[in-house]
Formats: structure tokens, sequence, C-alpha cells
């Protein structure tokens, strides 16, 4: 019996720019095998935002077939309005998971930068350096993008012994 790679979509919310990005990890070893942001419209109808997620999601859930999705949380969130916004947006990511049999891991920033970088203040362009290291980028990735990546080392490392 052969080893089989863990492989993790992982998920950056956002109504206008979801990044996601699909990675792969072999002992060691991490990969990328895709990624991307799903960019949507500011005039675009809400409901169709949280599909057009919904339907990207499942094509990379479809062509990759993750063993897991993990998704970014807000830390916390001043407009009330927005906070409602990206809530609903990863109900639509959660009900994707679901839909597909996927367990889905939660990680707040915070999480997420300590795990990629060491470090829970981080900023933004360490992680995506980090990212680019862990996944021996040549170039870097759009920043939602990265962020999705982070997401998904992030819980390959926290179940790599799983």
């Amino acid at each position: 019996m052969s080893a089989v790679p863990a492989i993790c979509l992982g998920v950056d919310p956002g109504s206008l720019a979801c990044g996601w990005a699909v990675v792969s990890r072999f002992g060691s070893r991490m990969e990328l095998l895709e990624a991307g942001v799903i960019r949507n419209k500011k005039g675009q109808e809400f409901f169709q935002r949280i599909l057009s997620i919904h339907k990207r999601l499942s094509e990379a859930i479809s062509t990759h077939q993750p063993q897991f999705v993990a998704v970014e949380s807000p830390f916390l969130e001043k407009n009330a309005a927005t906070a409602l916004k990206l809530g609903q947006i990863r109900g639509g990511i959660l009900l994707t998971a679901a839909l597909h049999g996927l367990p889905v891991g939660d990680y707040n920033p915070m999480q997420v930068k300590k795990a990629v970088s060491g470090y829970g203040w981080a900023v933004k362009e360490q992680v995506g350096k980090m990212v680019m290291t862990l996944l021996n980028l040549k170039e870097p990735l759009p920043s939602d993008a990265a962020d999705a990546a982070a997401v998904a080392i992030g819980h390959l490392l926290a179940t790599r012994r799983q």
C-alpha cells in the first residue's frame, strides 16, 4: 500500500475577492496544485456572488479531490454589515464543503500566520514570502490566493499526525 498525499483546499473568504488554493503535502514536501481569486462585481446580486464562489470551489474540489477544506475566519469585524456579509459567504463555503462530504478546519488569522511564519503577528508580506518558500514558488501569488494557500498550509501542518 503506497502513501497518499494529503490535499487541502484553503479559502480566504470575501464577497468581492475570494481567494482559494489547493495544496498537497507528502511527508514534509508541500506543493501548490492550483490557486486563484474568485472576483465578483460590486453591483452583482449577493446571492449570485455566493453562487459563483460555490461553483468555482466545487470545480476545484472535483478536479483535485481534497480530503479537507480549511477556511479563514475573521478575528474581529468592526462593521456589522460587513460581518454579516462575510458570515453569509462563509456559510456558502461551508455548505459547498458539506455537499462534497469534506470536513472543514476553521482558523483565525493569527493561527494561520503562526503556522506559516512562526509568528502570529506577522505582516501580510512575511506570510506571502513564507508561502512562496514553503511551496517552492518562483512567482508570488495574488494576495487573496496567497492567504488561502497559507490557510491550507496551516491546516496541513496542524493535521500532519493524522
